[in-house]
């Protein structure tokens, strides 16, 4: 190129340059089309040498290609050189514009330095131009930067040996500078390339793996044993049912197609849906009972999850729904079996008094006018503003609303009790005590099977004898207690005699008849009593009604 008269060059050499450009910027790969940049100065540039030194992440530049000696890029191909060592080798000799000429007069001091490179024989110069084979010329290729200037230096262009055996003129180094140049913007291209060739490859696996996943998803929803829903989350639809699987249309008898008519608010017991509106959305957890087609309700377990559909996407909840119905069943039977008794199948004792002390407070009240007129002085004193509530007598609704020690009779209507002296018609909870006359005769003569018999029987009159919201309770031997609401002292008078009568009615045993007496206590409950005060008052009045009655009349009345 440079035995060519300047500024006149051979078109040949111009398709030349033209077309080691073109290949350079036509490469498949970051990898090619370094070598091909390589390679361009060799066959376009007049250079037996050239190596391509690419600045690595780290900062460092690393020999990315070489060309124009096989052994010399075996050689240096892939090793390192420190940043301070290019940095100091770019700041040295003489500056051809963008370009740095090293003569070896000065550049024997990078002898020992760390950047890779390759040592050359030859004679002297024997004239001022002549290239001399410890020469360095560098080429640094850098991003287009703003307004012109350089931008960041992305690698270096190493040459050397021109086959004419002379330093680049003014139109090799201005061929040089430019091809750098070009060089450069097309590394920044393929390296674009690669980052987005990667990119949609990693995009591609990350949709693979999302359909993967989604329909791993669908498999584990369809086909999950236990019920499985997808419901809208937040606004005017949230908790509409979008999907269900099969699991969850067997448990409620109703087809997918139904099953989105609905929210789980639709399908929920009525007692059950405060307990639906208080579950956390995000991992909450709720037993309640959802509603099949044919009007019966299951109990099921809900579990609640948020799904988001993407990123920013929208979020839809997750529900899974666990048929739980055999264990409420098997824990109300338990709870049955600790609450009632095993033989006669009533109330037992603790239920019993669980029963009372449900109706009674700590609070003691005073005889009221009547049961209307202390409501009435309530809902008055409240509407007035007071915080808490009472008629003249003391009996009426506890609106208090700080902390104290009767917060837990909130709205709790006290319980009174009928004057002991005159009957003034208040109405009150009466208290039965029954203990069966002659029963001791009956286990003695006939035996334990004959007894559990009669107390089975007396237990089904009891309980046929009373009104429904009535207690029957076994107390335990052949004592038993009812609780009676809402009954005057005449009222549960009449009570005790209808049930002593129907007690004292032959009973039939293998055959036999047998007969039993009963005596009734009745006592009154009302708050500011306990539940065993309650039972030890009407116990005392059965006792006493026992010794009224001769001996010889009380098992047949």
């Amino acid at each position: 190129m440079e035995t060519e008269s300047e500024p006149y060059v051979r078109l040949a050499t111009l398709r030349q340059l033209h077309q080691v450009m073109a290949d350079m910027n036509t490469a498949r790969s970051l990898a090619d089309t370094l070598q091909n940049v390589a390679e361009g100065i060799v066959t376009g540039l007049g250079y037996e040498l050239a190596a391509v030194n690419l600045v690595r992440p780290d900062g460092d530049l690393v020999v990315a290609a070489l060309a124009g000696n096989s052994a010399a890029e075996a050689l240096i191909t892939g090793r390192v050189g420190s940043r301070a060592s290019w940095e100091r080798r770019l700041t040295m000799g003489e500056a051809w514009g963008d370009l740095r000429f090293i003569s070896h007069t000065e550049g024997w001091v990078l002898d020992e330095d760390d950047v890779p490179q390759w040592y050359t024989d030859g004679p002297e110069p024997r004239f001022e131009d002549e290239w001399h084979p410890s020469d360095r010329l560098f080429a640094p290729m850098y991003t287009p930067g703003v307004q012109g200037g350089p931008g960041e230096l992305i690698g270096v262009i190493s040459v050397d040996r021109p086959r004419n055996g002379r330093r680049p003129g003014a139109w090799g180094r201005e061929a040089l500078q430019m091809y750098a140049f070009q060089a450069a913007i097309a590394i920044s291209n393929a390296r674009l390339r690669a980052n987005m060739q990667r990119a949609l490859v990693r995009l591609e696996r990350e949709q693979q793996a999302l359909r993967a996943s989604e329909e791993s998803f669908r498999q584990a929803f369809e086909y999950a044993p236990s019920g499985m829903a997808i419901a809208e989350m937040g606004g005017d639809q949230h908790g509409r049912i979008l999907r269900t699987n099969d699991a969850l249309c067997r448990l409620l008898g109703r087809p997918a197609s139904a099953m989105r008519r609905y929210s789980f608010s639709d399908l929920v017991h009525p007692e059950d849906i405060g307990t639906l509106l208080r579950t956390s959305a995000e991992g909450g957890r709720a037993e309640l009972r959802l509603g099949r087609r044919d009007g019966t309700y299951v109990w099921v377990s809900l579990r609640n999850s948020v799904v988001a559909d993407a990123a920013d996407g929208p979020r839809f909840l997750l529900t899974h729904v666990e048929d739980i119905e055999e264990r409420k069943r098997r824990e109300l039977q338990l709870a049955h079996r600790a609450s009632h008794d095993s033989l006669t199948g009533l109330p037992n004792s603790a239920e019993l008094r669980s029963r009372l002390s449900a109706r009674l407070c700590q609070r003691p009240q005073s005889l009221p006018t009547g049961a209307a007129e202390s409501l009435d002085a309530a809902y008055a004193a409240y509407e007035a503003g007071h915080p808490a509530a009472f008629d003249g007598g003391g009996h009426a609704f506890d609106f208090h609303t700080g902390p104290g020690p009767y917060d837990a009779f909130d709205h709790h209507v006290h319980t009174v009790a009928p004057d002991r002296d005159t009957d003034d018609g208040t109405k009150g909870l009466a208290v039965l005590f029954c203990d069966l006359d002659g029963f001791k005769s009956i286990n003695d003569r006939f035996g334990h099977n004959a007894g559990d018999a009669v107390l089975i029987e007396v237990a089904g009159r009891l309980s046929r004898g009373v009104r429904d919201g009535d207690t029957v309770a076994r107390l335990g031997g052949d004592e038993f207690v009812v609780l009676a609401d809402g009954l005057g002292k005449a009222d549960a008078q009449d009570l005790a005699v209808r049930l002593r009568n129907e007690i004292i009615q032959p009973i039939r045993v293998d055959g036999r008849a047998m007969r039993v007496g009963a005596s009734f206590g009745i006592g009154w409950a009302h708050c500011g009593m306990t539940a065993d005060e309650v039972l030890k008052s009407a116990d005392e009045r059965m006792y006493v009604e026992k010794r009224s009655r001769p001996k010889q009349h009380r098992r047949a009345g």
